[in-house]
Parts: C-alpha cells; sequence; structure tokens
C-alpha cells in the first residue's frame, strides 16, 4: 500500500464534501490511475437516492436497481472483480467492490490506449472504497438536515414518477388485454399468446413499484430494533434501567428519511438524558399517531435537562422535516421529550413540482445559470458543446415556464442549486 500521504489528503477531500456528490469526487479521484467510463457506487442505506453516480450518462442514467443486485450477489464480501456483467442495458467490462458492509462500487473502465491501462491494486481500491463506504454509512446514521432534504426530495420525486408510470402503462396493457379478449377475433392462440404476453407485463410493471418502496421505506418495528441495537452499547454502562417500548407491529412502513431521522434524534435525547447525574430509568418509546411518528423519551433524575441547548442539536433536522420538539421538565421528578416527525412528505410548493420535471444534466446547467454564467462558460465546465447547453437551457425555460434565463436562474438558487 502506498505510504505516499498526497492521496489520502485527497481521500479526504472526497469524503468531505455532500452525500449526493460523492461517487463524482470518487470518480475524479480515481481517475488518474484508473481511467474509466462511469462509476456507480450502490448502497441501500440511502434509501431516496441508493445510486451515487458519476460518468457518461448514457450508462449512469440506464442503470438499474435489479442489475446491480444481480452484480453484487455475484461478488463475496470484501472482495475484488474484474468481469463482464449487463449495465445500463448492455454487457460490459467492469471492476467491481464489494466493502464488507455491503456497500458496491462499479467501475467500467475507458478502453485501453496503445500502452495499456493504469490501474489501482485490488488492496489499494478496497482500502479506498472502504474509507468511503463507511464516510457513506456515517453521514446516512448522522441524518444531518442536507441529507434528509435531499432523500425526501428524492422520495417525493420517485413516488411521482412511479405513480405516473403505473398509471400510464397499467391504462394501457388494461386497454390491450381488453381488446385481445375480444370474442370478435378468431385468432385464438394469438390472442391467448399475447393475453399471456400482456398479464406477464402489468405483472412486471407492478412489481417495480414494489421493489422501488422497499428500497425506500423501512417496516416500523424493524426501525425501531436498529435505534435499540444502536443505543444498547452507548448506555450499557448507565447505573440507570433502560426500557425499550417497541411500537405496534401492524405492518406500517415509515420512509427511509423518517427512520433515519428519528433514530439520530433518538440517539441524540437518550445520551442527553443518560449522561444527566441521578438518572435511575430511562424509557424509550415510538408510535406512529395517525399521520405522524412520534418519538418519546423520559427519564426519572432531579429534572436538570439544558433544554435550549438540546432544541438547538435537534433543530435542523426537525425543520427540514417540518417536525415538532416538545421538552418538559419538572425540578425532582424529571425529563420528557416529544419529538413528533410528518410522515407524509410535505405538499410541494409550485416551483418544488416544476423543478422535479428537470432531468439531471438540466439540473446540472440550472446550477451555472443559477450563478449567472454564460453558454459559453457551462459548456466549458460541463465539457459540452455551447450548442448543447443552448438546447438544454430552451428545455428549462420550457419545464419551469419561464421566459429568461435570469427567471429560471433565480428559481434555481431559490431551491438552492447550483454549481460548484
Amino acid at each position: 500500500m502506498t505510504t505516499d500521504p498526497e492521496p489520502w489528503q485527497q481521500l479526504h477531500a472526497v469524503i468531505d464534501g455532500p452525500l449526493p456528490e460523492i461517487a463524482k469526487r470518487f470518480s475524479k479521484f480515481l481517475a488518474p490511475d484508473s481511467p474509466h467510463d462511469a462509476l456507480i457506487i450502490f448502497t441501500r442505506e440511502c434509501t431516496g437516492r441508493p445510486r451515487k453516480v458519476a460518468g457518461a450518462p448514457e450508462i449512469v442514467d440506464r442503470v438499474t436497481i435489479d442489475e446491480l443486485d444481480a452484480i453484487k450477489e455475484s461478488v463475496v464480501r470484501g472482495g475484488v472483480v474484474d468481469c463482464r456483467a449487463v449495465l445500463g442495458g448492455t454487457s460490459r467490462t467492469i471492476r467491481v467492490v464489494r466493502d464488507g458492509s455491503d456497500t458496491l462500487l462499479v467501475v467500467v473502465p475507458r478502453k485501453p490506449a496503445r500502452g495499456g491501462r493504469v490501474t489501482v491494486p485490488e488492496d489499494l481500491l478496497r482500502c479506498w472504497f472502504a474509507i468511503v463506504a463507511t464516510s457513506i454509512r456515517q453521514q446516512v446514521a448522522q441524518a444531518s438536515p442536507d441529507y434528509l432534504a435531499e432523500s425526501r426530495a428524492a422520495s417525493s420525486e420517485r413516488a411521482r414518477t412511479i405513480a405516473q408510470l403505473t398509471e400510464t402503462h397499467e391504462d394501457t396493457l388494461g386497454s390491450i388485454l381488453g381488446t385481445l379478449r375480444s370474442h370478435d377475433l378468431d385468432d385464438r392462440t394469438a390472442r391467448a399468446s399475447a393475453a399471456e404476453t400482456a398479464s406477464s407485463a402489468l405483472i412486471a410493471l407492478r412489481s417495480v413499484g414494489d421493489t422501488d418502496r422497499r428500497l425506500a421505506t423501512e417496516a416500523v418495528a424493524t426501525a425501531f430494533a436498529r435505534l435499540q441495537a444502536e443505543l444498547e452499547p452507548v448506555l450499557r454502562h448507565l447505573d440507570a434501567d433502560v426500557e425499550y417500548v417497541r411500537p405496534a407491529s401492524d405492518g406500517r412502513s415509515l420512509p427511509g428519511e423518517i427512520a433515519h431521522a428519528a433514530r439520530a434524534i433518538a440517539r441524540a435525547v437518550a445520551v442527553a438524558l443518560g449522561t444527566q447525574p441521578g438518572v435511575t430509568r430511562l424509557r424509550i418509546a415510538w408510535e406512529c399517531r395517525g399521520h405522524d411518528l412520534v418519538v418519546d423519551i423520559r427519564d426519572q433524575c432531579d429534572g436538570d435537562l439544558d433544554a435550549d441547548a438540546l432544541a438547538r442539536q435537534l433543530s435542523g433536522r426537525l425543520q427540514t422535516l417540518e417536525g415538532t420538539l416538545e421538552v418538559e421538565t419538572i425540578a425532582g421528578w424529571g425529563n420528557r421529550v416529544t419529538a413528533s416527525i410528518p410522515l407524509e412528505t410535505p405538499a410541494a410548493r409550485p416551483d418544488e413540482d416544476r423543478l422535479s420535471a428537470l432531468n439531471p444534466r438540466e439540473l446540472d446547467v440550472l446550477g451555472h445559470l443559477a450563478l449567472g454564467r454564460r453558454n459559453k462558460s457551462i459548456a466549458a465546465a460541463l465539457g459540452v458543446s455551447e450548442s448543447t447547453v443552448k438546447f438544454h437551457v430552451t428545455a428549462i425555460l420550457q419545464k419551469l415556464r419561464v421566459s429568461n434565463r435570469g427567471e429560471a436562474g433565480l428559481l434555481g438558487a431559490r431551491a438552492g442549486i447550483s454549481a460548484e
């Protein structure tokens, strides 16, 4: 393994930035020694966007969850494999790393130029990716406001897309089935074969929605069990009885960002209450009440909690998810902290609806428009022609329903969309 400090300093920059862009930073980090056309990081920890991608849109925009699952199953944990597999609908030569935490890295090497290709040694690549995968898990576990906002936006966008896709194809295939089952058609064999094909397509389509929901949600009982597993080592040394009150196992599921936020909030509150002097009892409970998930944590002690400090610590996550916090302190008796988080995605503002219609490349261009950049500088930054940028700008103006690039840039800036 290299002892040169420079690569490790550069790797620090990879894991130090915003989570949604980590694949792009890692791709840039690997490019000098391992030129590649695309890089995908796949982790089910990120319920909002399990795929972090960088590289050629004709590859990364077409990669499916099923393809990545199939690739992952072909590699043992901790392994590095060079193989051929279907990725983005095409059989390709790829390099795969499956981290011990089950996070997957897929790299599509660039075709070697004359003289061969420089490649990062397997042990070094495995080590570097282990650091990246650990950083992803930590950022998700901490459930920072930035991560929660990105995850919620992705969940809302996915839900709309899946609903529209399902409705459109169900209507189309239902119409086909009705026609094929008509008694006016004579060719029974053809009709039966086509009906079977259409029925299979309907089943497959519905399974897309089921798979997506499994990726984006956690059963409430499972989410609480993960919280308990995370807290037990932390609270084990307390001189207090710790009681966990499990939510009802009624089959209800939590959006992924809600589950992550609730665990982060519960950990912070439990640690704050548990480290007070004289604590004799700690009670940690979750409950789904109507449209809210309620995190309810109580203690028995002298009731000397710094409620303002705790509220400041939790305010970012709660504001992002439009949640509320109540802290009750009774001197000589104890404290009760209650956080309520809406389970449903807040109603989107009109601007957000319009922005959700933009594809990834259009969002990249909008980020530059938000900074007031012209087509020539945008083209240079994105590595495309000015005519391509002009095409994207026209599409952006139409989708955002604005008359000029200044208005589009303003909408992007208000939504926090900005180029680096």
